[in-house]
């Protein structure tokens, strides 16, 4: 086969009693009324789902009880397709009188909650978290373009410090997830800066680099997304990642960010948050012309501090008021869905970034793998799912009858190790990111190279 496509972790073993392993936020049932907070399955028989506000910790709790393995990831090889350009949004300028407390249901239903692949054998391991320590030769993470192993000429934020055992957010638009301190190379310097300069790193990005990402880098963080710091080490910070569920960790995804790219300062109190539901639009000043600052993620979430003449203000992870247009979020009350948990919309969402190039480790607007569509689509329609292909096909309900728009296709090697995942968009059609020099694409479902290694659906919605 060609191509290198979204990896798993090689799971092997079932949950903790037929669960399902899907934690569904508060309300993400679609609609303007809240969820109920009550648990429909159990350890025991039925599906196993959890409803709640919060995160991922009925199915890390599963994920945890599951053996690893080695693992890579392949896809049949797809045509190259050039990255889609997404442009700022424009609205009209002004210095609106913010109305502070108001949690309005832009989208068709109630809030979300914050939000790789794991490549070969080398695949991280908990208890290799580093203790702290102030002394290191690890690389340390650049704000330039120069090389990743020099020191950091931009400093972290003002505000607490990065302590172990303690939450931090990711302080960038997307912090990618390495595998250790040294994953990085010259050429990722962008993506290690602070601000990080997503497009300048995909850009500069040969064929060649973006699958040597294969076993540097294993998924990624996106704005305001919160992470549990498990180590510290020079310039740099092992953490894990709560939304993110992986057997590899029953606390969250492991990996190395580049401290600069993290803040200690809790999020700013509010009654409503901000999602982006666009592919990616623009953090912007709060006042005066609304210029562009920073250009941030589908799926990204923000405490709403006022709405006012078509925008959003917004509280960042260091403390800055900045503005969205309006029409980019969902503004719903925290922890609930941004978008309506159906499977044409699932569907219609995951169609929405066709042409946007395949990126190992990608779970933003800029880039996906396989499994980082399908998880961060999820996600933002309310139901946290494990973060690889294999761990997700390891939860959900299996399919015996006919597809539904919004199932998880999963495919595996000879050995069955599953190495991809797409979904079923109806029609005999799927949607699916499927391996380095391709993009997000809807095709048959009958195309020879896939169907030949089908291994089967499941279900994660009803």
């Amino acid at each position: 086969m060609t191509g290198v496509s979204c990896g798993g972790t090689g799971v092997a073993g079932g949950g903790t009693g037929g669960g399902t392993g899907v934690t569904r936020r508060a309300g993400g049932g679609g609609g303007t009324g809240g969820g109920t907070g009550v648990t429909d399955g159990g350890t025991g028989g039925g599906t196993g789902v959890t409803r709640r506000a919060g995160g991922a910790l009925a199915c890390l709790a599963v994920l945890g009880s599951l053996a690893v393995l080695a693992s890579g990831c392949s896809a049949p090889g797809a045509p190259s397709t050039t990255v889609a350009t997404h442009r700022p949004d424009t609205s009209a300028a002004g210095s609106p009188a913010w109305v502070s407390g108001r949690a309005a249901t832009r989208g068709t239903s109630p809030d979300a909650s914050s939000a790789s692949p794991s490549a070969a054998s080398s695949a991280p391991s908990p208890a290799a978290a580093p203790a702290s320590s102030a002394a290191s030769s690890a690389p340390s993470p650049t704000p330039t373009g120069t090389s990743p192993h020099s020191s950091p000429a931009t400093p972290t934020p003002a505000g607490p410090a990065l302590a172990v055992g303690s939450s931090a957010w990711a302080s960038v638009s997307v912090a990618t997830l390495w595998r250790s301190p040294s994953s990085p190379r010259p050429v990722d310097a962008a993506a290690l800066a602070a601000p990080a300069r997503i497009r300048d790193w995909l850009a500069a990005m040969t064929l060649s680099q973006r699958r040597d990402l294969s076993g540097r880098a294993d998924s990624q963080l996106l704005l305001g997304e919160r992470v549990i710091v498990t180590g510290l080490r020079g310039s740099w910070a092992h953490v894990v990642v709560p939304d993110q569920p992986t057997p590899l960790d029953a606390r969250g995804y492991p990996g190395w960010v580049p401290a600069v790219q993290l803040s200690a300062r809790p999020p700013t109190p509010a009654g409503a948050q901000a999602t982006v539901i666009i592919p990616t639009t623009w953090l912007r000043t709060a006042e005066g012309s609304h210029s562009a600052v920073t250009e941030i993620s589908f799926g990204t979430r923000l405490p709403v501090l006022g709405e006012a003449g078509g925008w959003v203000l917004v509280a960042t992870p260091t403390g800055a008021r900045r503005t969205l247009s309006a029409r980019a979020v969902a503004v719903t009350r925290p922890g609930a869905a941004a978008l309506p948990e159906t499977g044409v919309d699932l569907v219609r969402v995951a169609q929405m970034f066709t042409g946007v190039a395949y990126l190992w480790a990608g779970r933003s607007g800029f880039g996906f793998d396989c499994s980082g569509l399908t998880s961060l689509v999820y996600q933002v329609h309310g139901l946290t799912i494990p973060r690889d292909a294999d761990a997700q096909a390891a939860f959900g309900a299996k399919v015996s009858g006919p597809l539904q728009p919004g199932d998880l296709m999963f495919y595996a090697t000879t050995t069955g190790f599953i190495h991809h995942v797409s979904m079923y968009a109806g029609d005999g059609l799927m949607v699916q990111s499927p391996a380095t020099g391709s993009s997000v694409q809807t095709i048959a479902v009958s195309t020879p190279a896939f169907a030949s290694e089908y291994a089967g659906a499941h279900r994660y919605l009803g």
